[in-house]
């Protein structure tokens, strides 16, 4: 059974600045993996200790967050971990 997909504030704000071909890909890498299995990110250390990342391009990644007891997945950022 799919994880449900919960997007943030932030990560909404993340997603409308990136170009259609990028929200095209965020969307299906939503639907067809990190909804199947949130697990296939990268988990991470440090002040982000609990979430997960995957790449979406070259600079950006998707950070999400995941409750096993709702099954649900909270996509809290969107956008380049560079700063940019």
């Amino acid at each position: 059974m799919p994880y449900e997909i919960l997007i943030t504030r932030q990560a909404r704000k993340d997603v409308e600045m990136l170009t259609p071909k990028l929200r095209n890909k965020l969307r299906e890498l939503l639907i067809h993996v990190i909804s199947q299995d949130p697990y296939e990110g990268k988990k991470l250390l440090g002040d982000l200790a609990g979430s997960y990342s995957y790449r979406l391009s070259l600079k950006d990644r998707l950070i999400y967050s995941i409750d096993e007891s709702k099954k649900t997945v909270y996509l809290e950022r969107a956008r380049t971990h560079y700063g940019d």
